[in-house]
C-alpha cells in the first residue's frame, strides 16, 4: 500500500496581511513543512500540493496572478512534486487530483492545510468516500473565527469541532509530534 501527501491550500492569502488572514497559519504551515520534510526524505514520489484559483472575482483572494494566490514559502513545491489547481473547496471536485493518486497506487492519504473547516473538510470527506484510509495532521491545518448572526464562534472552536467531526468517522486525526513519531517508529 501506497501513501501520499496531499498540503491543501497552504497560500499566501491566508497569512499576515493577505486577502483572508487565519488564525495561527504560520504555525500550522511551519508544522505541515515537517510532514513535508518528512515525506521528501522517505516518500518523495507521492507528494501533492493543492492550489485554489479562484473563478470568482468577487470572493476578493486566491485571484489569478497574484501575490496571495502563489503558494506560501513554508511549503514550497519542488521540481518532481505535483501541484494540483482546484476552483472549489474539494480538491477531488474536476481535478485530476484522484487519477494521479490511483496512477501511483496511492490508497492511504496524509492531509495538512487550510482552512480546517471548508476545504481540509470537503477534501477528507470526499477522499474517504473515494475509498481512500485518510489521516489528517490535526496542528498542520489553521482555520478562522467564524460569525453567524450576532454570534462569533473563535477559530480555535472551529477548527476543534471539525476536527472533532472528521475524527468521528472519517480521518485518523493526530498531531504533527505524533505522526512523526509513529512514521519514526514504524522504519526504525
Amino acid at each position: 500500500m501506497s501513501t501520499a501527501l496531499i498540503i491543501v491550500d497552504i497560500q499566501n492569502d491566508y497569512f499576515p496581511n493577505g486577502k483572508m488572514e487565519l488564525s495561527n497559519p504560520v504555525k500550522a504551515a511551519d508544522n505541515a513543512g515537517e510532514i513535508l520534510e518528512w515525506f521528501r526524505q522517505n516518500n518523495e514520489d507521492n507528494i501533492f500540493h493543492v492550489q485554489h484559483i479562484s473563478n470568482d472575482e468577487g470572493i476578493g483572494f486566491f485571484l489569478p496572478n497574484t501575490e496571495g494566490v502563489k503558494i506560501n514559502q513554508a511549503v514550497l513545491p519542488i521540481e518532481q512534486e505535483s501541484i494540483i489547481i482546484k476552483h472549489t473547496p474539494n480538491s477531488f471536485f474536476k481535478t485530476e487530483l484522484e487519477s494521479k493518486l490511483k496512477d501511483k497506487g496511492v490508497t492511504k492519504l496524509v492531509i495538512v492545510g487550510m482552512m480546517t473547516h471548508i476545504c481540509i473538510d470537503a477534501t477528507v470527506r470526499a477522499a474517504v468516500e473515494l475509498g481512500f484510509e485518510t489521516t489528517l495532521i490535526e496542528d498542520a491545518c489553521a482555520t478562522r473565527d467564524l460569525s453567524y448572526q450576532d454570534k462569533v464562534v473563535p477559530a480555535e472552536q472551529v477548527h476543534y469541532a471539525f476536527v472533532s467531526a472528521l475524527k468521528s468517522m472519517y480521518a485518523n486525526v493526530i498531531s504533527t509530534e505524533d505522526f512523526l513519531q509513529q512514521k519514526a517508529n514504524t522504519i526504525l
